[in-house]
């Protein structure tokens, strides 16, 4: 069997996140400028960066969906496969960062220099924490004014929760920023008119005081966990610079710190130390270890040697080849022609063609080993999340989460040729997209189009227009509310119904009781001495589970509610599953009529950033939005307000933002949880709620 040109061990597999604007894909941009992949590096804002290809991110200047790429880099006479991942910064599109996290074995947050840690780092850094994923930081844009290199280390420490390790120290800042300096080597990386980068021994003399006392902190920090090392120490022997690497990539990789590095990318400034520091410290797939499957009984280790396993976290509709479908190897080799075992379906499935992604473009291979990231071209029925393993060796990894939707929309194609495409369009951008649904409503027969954010719906909707060619007419976003109950009630129903045949009955007693926050609806029973017999309790839940569905107060879905089984009654001729299910249904609406329901709205956590005369405007603002204004602090020259409003209250906040601030303030948003609405609130959305059906 071919083997690997690259040492699994030389591998790495990344993901560039950050909040948006903090510059992460003009860090991929130049990435790939260094290591040879493009010859030119696009700019996001003239819509030519290279990761960003769809026509909406180019129009946008955001990244939108996450795109791949591989590269190599040269470190210590030893090349380096460097896979990366691209990951949208903008919140809607979340969901793109937590399936590349997911498949990922490292990562690296970018943060401006201005602005620090912002809303939507924070949540990329927290998914990066569920798993697992060991990370370093670039601080971006050091030339800009009010660029503070310490600040952003603070507040990292503060609202991450991390121990950032600052391996260099700016040579300058603002408009007279020059290069960095790196403490472990005491080298000064300076970069000239052609952004060649320069590698000079020693640091300014000016420097010299402070790079010696942050180099000793430094080399303390780093050789206390190790014994060895600690003990020659303390005796005044200097650990060696390749020492010193090692204790950072061990630090690393067991997330103990987040060795930080800084930059301008737009200026090309801190690239190669970047470059030189993911492949010295982040992980490789050996460092990452065993892949565990899904309940920790079985395990796959990162060798072509081991049965073949990967996961798909990723489907995209390609005009030229058909659906392609991404995969993270975690063992094993796969080939051109293979069968492999769909664990999620339990079908086999043929491999067409092997491509290794570049953004868009496509690279045809014949094979592909453990810990690659590949794209794959003939697999029908594979979705996002699911397992492929040699048939004869199947194993089933965790799998995706996916996000419920916050905002709903309805469209209505405007001609009949419209609605025979739309089906089939609507198919494939939920297959592309996991955080995207589709429903039609029973009584009123739209379609209806659930998203994470009013931008998200509106770049699907543009991409039916254009790519599919579906006229649409878009019906204003609407708020994904849901119910509640606030008081604790039991409540018996018995249900009889008598025909000509055998009747139906079935008697429950159920409590239900408000829950925690984001527990959904929880099911227990307590039921005792065979008042139901066992085979009927499932048959309750699931009663109960689909009256949840749909909500008393204003027919939303039902959340953080405890219904426990006490008791019930049952005939031994007359009772059945459809019966208790009846039943449990119909008592689950009774109780929730008599427990005080109340409607539960998205909250979202705002953050605006902008000029001290606006600031006045901007909080009247959000106050008149139903805001709770949080905080007001300095960053650089401009102000940030953070608050916690309504999602209803948010559309078309952008327009209104723009308008009192002459365009110069900026926001950002995330979904932060859900509080119960006020009454009035309540019944105005009941009121058009009802409306609406009728």
């Amino acid at each position: 069997m071919t083997r690997r040109t690259t040492p699994l061990e030389r591998v790495r597999n990344i993901g560039i996140m950050a909040h948006i604007d903090a510059g992460k894909t003009t860090v991929t941009e130049q990435i790939l400028l260094r290591t040879g992949k493009i010859h030119r590096a696009g700019k996001v804002h003239d819509g030519d960066a290279t990761m960003d290809w769809l026509p909406e991110e180019q129009e946008r200047g955001i990244t939108i969906t996450s795109a791949a790429t591989t590269c190599s880099w040269r470190v210590e006479e030893k090349d380096h496969q460097v896979n990366i991942i691209d990951t949208p910064g903008h919140v809607d599109f979340t969901m793109e960062v937590e399936r590349s996290l997911r498949v990922l074995d490292g990562a690296v947050g970018v943060f401006c220099a201005v602005g620090g840690v912002e809303p939507q780092s924070e949540t990329v850094w927290r998914q990066a924490d569920r798993y697992d994923v060991p990370r370093m930081a670039f601080i971006n844009k050091m030339d800009r004014a009010g660029a503070n290199m310490n600040a952003v280390l603070e507040q990292m420490r503060e609202r991450l929760g991390c121990e950032p390790v600052a391996l260099q120290i700016p040579y300058g800042a603002e408009d007279r920023f020059k290069g960095a300096i790196d403490l472990l080597e005491r080298v000064t990386f300076t970069w000239d008119e052609d952004e060649q980068c320069v590698r000079s021994e020693g640091v300014p003399e000016s420097l010299s005081d402070e790079v010696e006392t942050l180099r000793a902190a430094l080399v303390e920090r780093l050789v206390e966990g190790d014994e060895a090392l600690l003990e020659a120490y303390l005796n005044g022997q200097e650990p060696s610079i390749s020492a010193l690497h090692a204790r950072v990539r061990a630090m690393t990789v067991q997330a103990e710190i987040v060795p930080v590095l800084c930059g301008s990318a737009l200026k090309g400034v801190g690239i190669e130390p970047l470059l030189d520091a993911i492949t010295r410290y982040l992980p490789s797939p050996l460092d990452a270890g065993d892949v565990v499957a899904a309940g920790g009984e079985e395990t796959r280790t990162p060798s072509e040697d081991a049965p073949f396993s990967a996961l798909a976290f990723k489907m995209m509709a390609d005009e030229y080849v058909g659906q392609l479908t991404f995969l993270r190897i975690y063992s094993g080799v796969l080939e051109k022609k293979d069968r492999v075992l769909d664990t999620a379906t339990g079908q086999l499935e043929r491999v067409g063609r092997l491509l290794r992604m570049h953004a868009n473009t496509r690279e045809e291979i014949e094979r592909a080993f453990a810990g690659e990231i590949v794209a794959v071209v003939g697999l029908k029925q594979v979705g996002t999340g699911d397992t492929l393993s040699d048939p004869e060796a199947p194993i089933v990894l965790e799998s995706i989460d996916r996000p419920t939707p916050v905002v709903w929309s309805s469209v209505e194609p405007e001609t009949r040729a419209a609605q025979t495409r739309l089906g089939e369009a609507l198919r494939k951008l939920a297959m592309e997209d996991p955080s995207f649904q589709v429903r039609v409503d029973d009584e009123t027969g739209q379609t209806l189009l659930g998203g994470m954010g009013e931008l998200h719906l509106e770049v699907l909707c543009q991409r039916l227009v254009r790519e599919y060619k579906v006229q649409l007419r878009v019906g204003r976003p609407e708020v994904a509310y849901r119910e509640t109950i606030a008081q604790e009630v039991e409540h018996r129903f018995r249900f009889k119904r008598m025909t000509g045949g055998p009747g139906m009955f079935a008697e429950v007693d159920l409590l239900i009781r408000p829950g925690e926050p984001g527990t959904g609806v929880l099911f227990d029973e307590t039921v005792r001495g065979g008042s139901i017999p066992r085979e009927y309790i499932p048959a309750v839940e699931k009663g109960v589970r689909e009256a949840a569905e749909e909500g008393v107060l204003a027919g939303y879905p039902v959340t953080d509610v405890e219904v426990i089984l006490r008791d019930g009654l049952y005939h031994e001729n007359d009772s059945s599953e459809m019966a208790f299910k009846i039943c449990a249904s119909i008592a689950f609406r009774d109780a929730s009529t008599q427990a005080s329901p109340k409607l539960l709205e998205p909250i979202m956590a705002v953050e605006v950033t902008t000029p001290e005369e606006y600031i006045g405007d901007v909080i009247g603002d959000l106050s008149a939005r139903r805001g709770r204004i949080l905080g007001n602090e300095q960053r650089g020259p401009a102000r940030i307000i953070k608050a916690r409003v309504p999602l209803a209250q948010m559309f078309g906040y952008a327009s209104a933002l723009r308008g009192f601030s002459q365009g110069r303030a900026s926001y950002s948003m995330q979904l932060e949880g859900h509080e119960i609405a006020p009454d009035a609130v309540a019944d105005e959305v009941r009121r058009l709620r009802m409306n609406s059906d009728a």
